[in-house]
């Protein structure tokens, strides 16, 4: 299991673990984690999974693919360390990693 720091636009944070293998979203969604909607369940279909991650941690998770960088310019206000929290699946390495929702998700 690793670490994972959910923040919201207001600077409130919420630690949880989340099992290796699943994506920081499916670990928000499993949590009630406000600010992460998913409304697509992953599908990377409509950006309201979005998140800034940390950028210490923008170098540890793979790059985004262009159909993911296409739905984040349809984002609330993106952001070069804007990604969708389903493309980023936790590992090891990834622990500790800090996510902040936006504001409002579109």
């Amino acid at each position: 299991m690793t670490k994972v720091i959910y923040k919201d636009f207001k600077g409130n944070t919420k630690t949880i673990e989340v099992d290796n293998g699943l994506s920081v979203m499916e670990g928000a969604i499993q949590n009630e984690i406000p600010g992460i909607d998913a409304d697509c369940g992953g599908g990377m279909a409509c950006a309201t999974c979005h998140v800034y991650v940390k950028d210490e941690w923008l170098n540890k998770i793979p790059k985004a693919e262009d159909a993911e960088v296409d739905m984040i310019d349809m984002a609330y206000k993106p952001k070069k360390n804007s990604r969708l929290s389903c493309q980023i699946i936790v590992t090891d390495e990834l622990n500790g990693i800090e996510v902040t929702t936006p504001e409002k998700q579109t």
